[in-house]
């Protein structure tokens, strides 16, 4: 008599919310991973809201504590708003990235850990003395542990990519086999590898076998018990789009000009985290949009006040440093009763601070930060979406009363 082995179904956890958090070193590709997955889940019909977390270290060793950077995702089948507190699934592509997320995760969370990467050299670089998953440290959680860099090597094999290149794949392992547990099609990933690195090309090829190895080791080992069914959301029909403020904020800029039929001036000086409204506000020239990138602060608000009194609706953009720089502008431009809009998209301080980790504890600054009196108004977004309309407000408000 023959006998089959036959794989256990594993099983489906029915939640009507849930939090994923890709964690690993800086360069590891979590925020790529992230992103891909909060695009798989958008098209799946989730609501979503997430949170990526970059080092403020220039380049922190690998391996380190200090280097680990990670993208959360909160995904839904009802409206929400935030992106969520403790994961309940985590990602870890190194034992550092375990050690700083750790903490975070809900009791009987699962953590999904890259078995290659957990040995005595990235212990000690993290201050691990025994290995995590041997020692008791994780006997409150469900841990799936598996060789990543071994499985995807072997998957890229005959992509053409060699060496250590091999390994830059491994995220889309990981982006595979997470897809799987929560039933995403590969397709829109798929298209954007053929898109983004030409699926014909060694690295667009490299990546697509990773995804695809990661979601078939889902299905052909019986090491994963879990999947998860997280429904659709419930949303009024409609054309939606996944955005950022930054993003938002830009858009609300261009359409505040649009409908006070003024071309927009944008001068600003490149800082993190506000870079991002003068990148996207220089993509969007066919509506008319004047963008400056300054030397400095003092002069991105100079050169915007100039753009005020010749006709334009003006605006410029910066974080809480640049700011403090630009006080005395910003109270020439109240003086002189010229609509001026100040963006101040804020990062924790104080001083040069820590410009990759956002705060929001610029409000004392923006309300009475100048010199002699100088009031003026300010309003704040309670989303990113609402961003744009928070832009279009305050256009509104610098055109009525300057």
């Amino acid at each position: 008599m023959t006998q089959d082995t036959l794989l256990a179904d594993p099983e489906v956890q029915h939640r009507d919310r849930i939090v994923i958090r890709f964690a690993g070193d800086s360069g590891d590709g979590m925020q790529l991973a992230g992103t891909r997955f909060t695009d798989a889940s958008a098209l799946f019909g989730n609501d979503l809201a997430t949170f990526p977390s970059f080092p403020a270290e220039i380049r922190a060793p690998a391996g380190t504590v200090a280097g680990v950077s990670s993208f959360q995702i909160h995904i839904a089948d009802f409206d929400i708003l935030t992106p969520g507190d403790a994961p309940d699934v985590l990602v870890a592509m190194n034992p550092a990235a375990l050690k700083a997320n750790l903490a975070d995760v809900e009791d009987a969370g699962l953590l999904v850990l890259n078995a290659d990467a957990f040995n005595e050299r990235n212990f000690a670089k993290c201050g691990y003395e025994t290995d995590p998953r041997e020692d008791g440290t994780l006997d409150q959680y469900n841990v799936l542990s598996v060789p990543m860099e071994e499985l995807t090597k072997l998957a890229v094999i005959d992509s053409g990519v060699r060496g250590r290149a091999t390994l830059r794949s491994k995220n889309f392992f990981a982006l595979g086999l997470i897809m799987w547990m929560f039933g995403r099609t590969l397709d829109p990933t798929l298209d954007w590898i053929d898109k983004k690195f030409g699926a014909d090309q060694p690295v667009g090829k490299a990546n697509t076998m990773a995804l695809k190895a990661g979601y078939n080791y889902g299905i052909t080992t019986d090491a994963v018990h879990y999947k998860y069914d997280v429904p659709p959301a419930k949303m009024p029909a409609g054309t939606y789009t996944n955005i950022t403020g930054n993003k938002a904020l830009a858009w609300g800029l261009i359409a505040a000009a649009q409908l006070a039929k003024l071309p927009l001036f944008f001068g600003s000086y490149p800082i993190t985290p506000a870079s991002g409204v003068l990148e996207e506000l220089a993509r969007q020239k066919h509506f008319g949009v004047k963008t400056f990138q300054a030397e400095d602060e003092i002069a991105a608000a100079g050169i915007s006040v100039g753009a005020s009194f010749a006709g334009h609706l003006a605006a410029t953009g910066t974080s809480g440093p640049g700011v403090a720089l630009k006080s005395e502008t910003i109270s020439l431009a109240l003086m002189m009763e010229l609509p001026l809009v100040i963006v101040n998209v804020q990062r924790a301080g104080p001083s040069t601070g820590i410009p990759t980790k956002t705060e929001q504890a610029d409000l004392m600054s923006a309300i009475y930060g100048r010199h002699g009196e100088s009031p003026l108004p300010v309003i704040a977004a309670a989303s990113p979406g609402d961003a744009f309309s928070t832009a279009i407000e305050a256009c509104r408000i610098a055109l009525k009363y300057m």
